[in-house]
């Protein structure tokens, strides 16, 4: 079974083919451009390389949130066009999970992604077998606040995402004894990871229906926060 593999919930822009568990193909690009102008382009590469047309392809999976909301709404928007021109299943994945899936540890797996202002969005899981338990569920919290969680609750954890480094001082200042972090290369997104998680939702849970599959960004947008402001 074919999958298609789509993230854009990051400034990476990443997309993967996997056929079951071999991975056929996959594109990274970590660009200052949009995903607009590099996702599309970078699909007909991996299909043209591959020779292999979009109609070969058997299910989509795409990364749902949290994240980019721009990012998002066009990972999000590109797999749903697919699955509805070919009628072909989908599936929405969580970014936290495909950040998680990087890891391969007994030890609690904290991905993070930075939401700025001392925030993070967040999520504890330990890994049994092919599937993540969630300790914490995804949100969007202060990064002291997740701090405290850990030291409550965790003996020990992995920590990546761009949220990590963007706070490695702070972490390491409070909990450093504890943790530990994720090299580069596993702080990133990968469309492997997306395609993988997404043959397992599939197989456990059945297709999304592309009409209501909606970016999950765990928070309002800046736009929506004002506007409650003013009401």
């Amino acid at each position: 079974m074919k999958v298609l593999g789509l993230d854009t919930s990051t400034l990476m822009t990443t997309c993967a083919i996997m056929d079951e568990d071999k991975l056929l193909g996959e594109f990274s690009l970590n660009l200052d451009m949009s995903h607009s102008e590099a996702l599309v382009p970078m699909i007909k590469s991996l299909m043209d390389n591959l020779k292999l047309e979009m109609k070969d392809m058997d299910l989509f999976a795409v990364s749902t949130g949290p994240g980019s909301f721009t990012g998002l709404r066009i990972g999000v928007t590109t797999a749903k066009s697919f699955a509805h021109v070919f009628d072909k299943p989908i599936v929405g994945v969580s970014s936290l999970e495909v950040l998680a899936n990087n890891i391969l540890s007994d030890k609690a797996i904290v991905p993070m992604m930075d939401a700025r202002r001392d925030r993070v969005f967040t999520a504890v899981y330990k890994r049994e077998e092919d599937r993540f338990r969630e300790i914490l569920k995804p949100d969007a919290i202060e990064v002291m606040e997740l701090i405290k969680f850990l030291r409550d609750n965790i003996d020990s954890a992995i920590l990546n995402g761009d949220g990590c480094l963007v706070y490695k001082d702070t972490i390491n200042s409070e909990i450093g004894e504890m943790i530990s972090f994720a090299p580069g290369e596993l702080n990133l997104s990968r469309g492997s990871s997306v395609a993988r998680l997404g043959l397992l939702k599939y197989i456990r849970y059945g297709s999304d229906d592309y009409y209501t599959l909606a970016p999950d960004y765990l928070r309002d947008s800046q736009a929506e926060r004002n506007l409650k402001l003013q009401r």
